[in-house]
């Protein structure tokens, strides 16, 4: 399976997010890179727990900006978020291929990514302080 590799056309113009996408790639990147290690494996179990994990506390951060600035899709957002949450840990407990976990990933994150964070590139352009440390790109 082909790895995910992160292009500009991914950034989402927070450089917060934008390293924390890159990073939940990177964790995704690890299972793609070993489609014949078992579902049982500790490396797997470790991989998606990280993936877990990582993933709650990107949501908590992106969530916690929009709640700040008044994001308007906020709930919908959530609604997404939930879902990724509730799916993974459900994969994690199942007999599922590792290859299917990570192609499950590796399309979750692309069209989150794209299609669903980008509705908040031009929100946050506008709204963010040019000193926030947060720092949007232009």
């Amino acid at each position: 399976m082909e790895e995910i590799i992160w292009k500009d056309e991914y950034s989402v113009g927070v450089d917060q997010f934008d390293r924390q996408h890159q990073h939940l790639f990177e964790i995704i990147n690890k299972l793609t890179a070993r489609p014949d290690t078992s579902k049982d494996s500790s490396l797997t179990s470790q991989t998606i727990k990280e993936m877990f994990d990582y993933a709650k506390e990107h949501f908590t951060a992106e969530e916690e900006l929009m709640q700040q600035y008044d994001y308007p899709e906020i709930e919908s957002h959530k609604k997404q978020h939930d879902y990724f949450i509730g799916t993974t840990d459900e994969l994690s407990n199942t007999k599922v291929r590792p290859e299917e976990i990570a192609e499950f990933l590796k399309v979750w994150w692309t069209i989150h990514v794209l299609k669903v964070d980008m509705k908040y590139k031009e929100f946050f352009k506008a709204n963010l302080p040019a000193h926030s440390e947060l720092k949007t790109k232009a």
